[in-house]
């Protein structure tokens, strides 16, 4: 049976989770490891790389409004800029483990961007703490759903 689709409606449904749009993959991904046991680390790798995608679509956001904050429409202070900044250095890199995390999630993402976190530094915690979600979302399913 050809799961390219399926993989592919995961993807879309992990990538809007992660984007500042609402929305969410959990239940998308838990139904198709009960539809498809059997393809669950499938489900993790397209899960994970539409989710990283998204975050690092925030990242790209945020650094790419830097470009108008001068404009007097920007809804951002230079103060509020500048605060958000000194939070994000002063707790690190490692704070985007968590840009699993719902409405947290992505507004750490956009702050890495802010602060002119490296695309590559930013796709490694990204990744990392969406793989880890995802591994123990489809742990959990098959753990306690399907045995």
């Amino acid at each position: 049976m050809d799961l390219l689709p399926q993989l592919g409606a995961l993807f879309l449904s992990a990538f809007f989770a992660a984007t500042l749009l609402p929305g969410g993959s959990e239940a998308a991904v838990i139904a198709f490891i009960l539809t498809y046991p059997d393809a669950s680390f499938l489900a993790c790798v397209f899960a994970t790389m539409g989710n990283t995608l998204g975050g690092l679509t925030n990242w790209w956001l945020g650094r790419y409004c830097l470009h108008f904050q001068d404009r007097r429409w920007f809804p951002v202070s230079p103060t509020r800029l500048q605060y958000v900044h000194q939070r994000f250095v002063r707790y690190g890199q490692w704070s985007l483990l968590f840009s699993w995390l719902p409405l947290i999630g992505d507004a750490l993402c956009l702050v890495a961007g802010v602060a002119k976190l490296s695309l590559v530094r930013a796709f490694l915690w990204v990744v990392v703490g969406k793989a880890a979600r995802y591994a123990a979302l489809v742990y959990g399913t098959n753990t306690f759903i399907l045995s």
